[in-house]
């Protein structure tokens, strides 16, 4: 066999390997994203568009007028400013809770450390309906039903996942790092703060916006601690909107799904404004265990 023949055979089935796998890749694709597809293309509906037969997928005119229609029909801001202060501190807090946490499990030796460790990553084997009705009534109590503590407070005791994600990505940082700092008078606090947290920037990025999607989208959690509409987030506002009589009096669903594309929005902005850092921090932090 020539080398030139030996080439063209390795070349084939370099090709033939990789297109295959494309091909799986893009149906994979095409069927998480079909969801996405048919909420957008309801969204620009009118209702008797949404059950027309056939169905179609592009309308005659992509009714914008539904996503100010939902702003009205709801108080969309007043839900928008909860969600997001609800965001806002538990973002700070699983940031602070979770880094912190992972400092001292990868960077302070300590007797029992490892044991520690593993008590605290075996809590995540606990699913959160064994520990739902004890922390009710813990909120309740506490006289906190109804206001956003039981959704924010948690979130500064950590979380077993992120404590684990950045434990995995600190441990990659060089010691000599650490030993530098001590000879030039720091204290852990500061090496925490002026050295650590600046070069994980990427496994923080990951952790931002995993807590900042699901906290965004959480509807558990504000159904079961939130009464008063005053206090509702965008979830809770959104199935508000499925109750509402609008015109015919049926489920308005070319509406539900306009709301559904706004609460999306910020989840979508987010995820491309820390892509980088998001792919980075998640390679990286696996790399050691």
């Amino acid at each position: 066999m020539t080398e030139t023949t030996r080439f063209s055979t390795v070349f084939r089935a370099a090709l033939s390997r990789y297109t295959v796998m494309y091909l799986l890749l893009g149906a994979l694709c095409l069927l998480f994203l079909a969801p996405f597809a048919w909420m957008l293309s309801v969204s620009g509906h009118d209702l008797a568009g949404v059950f027309a037969q056939p169905y179609r997928w592009i309308p005659d005119r992509y009714r914008w007028e539904n996503f100010s229609l939902v702003t009205s029909l709801l108080p969309f801001w007043r839900y928008a400013a909860n969600t997001l202060f609800i965001t806002v501190f538990v973002l700070v807090g699983t940031l602070l809770s979770c880094s912190l946490a992972a400092y001292g499990f990868s960077r302070i030796r300590f007797r029992g450390r490892d044991t520690l460790f593993a008590l605290c990553i075996s809590t995540m084997m606990l699913p959160g309906q064994v520990t739902m009705i004890p922390l009710y009534m813990l909120f309740v109590s506490l006289g906190w039903i109804d206001t956003y503590f039981p959704l924010i407070v948690p979130a500064f005791f950590g979380s077993p996942f992120y404590i684990f994600l950045l434990r995995q990505f600190f441990m990659t940082i060089p010691r000599e790092y650490d030993e530098a700092a001590v000879l030039d008078g720091a204290g852990r606090l500061r090496i925490y703060w002026s050295i650590i947290l600046p070069l994980a920037r990427p496994a923080l990025a990951v952790v931002a916006l995993f807590t900042f999607v699901g906290t965004w989208n959480d509807f558990f959690g504000p159904l079961i601690y939130l009464n008063s509409p005053e206090t509702a987030t965008l979830t809770l506002g959104l199935s508000m909107l499925k109750s509402q009589v609008v015109g015919t009096g049926a489920t308005q669903w070319h509406l539900l799904m306009a709301g559904a594309v706004l609460i999306m929005l910020p989840n979508v902005l987010i995820f491309f404004l820390a892509q980088k850092h998001f792919v980075k921090g998640i390679t990286v932090g696996g790399l050691r265990g």
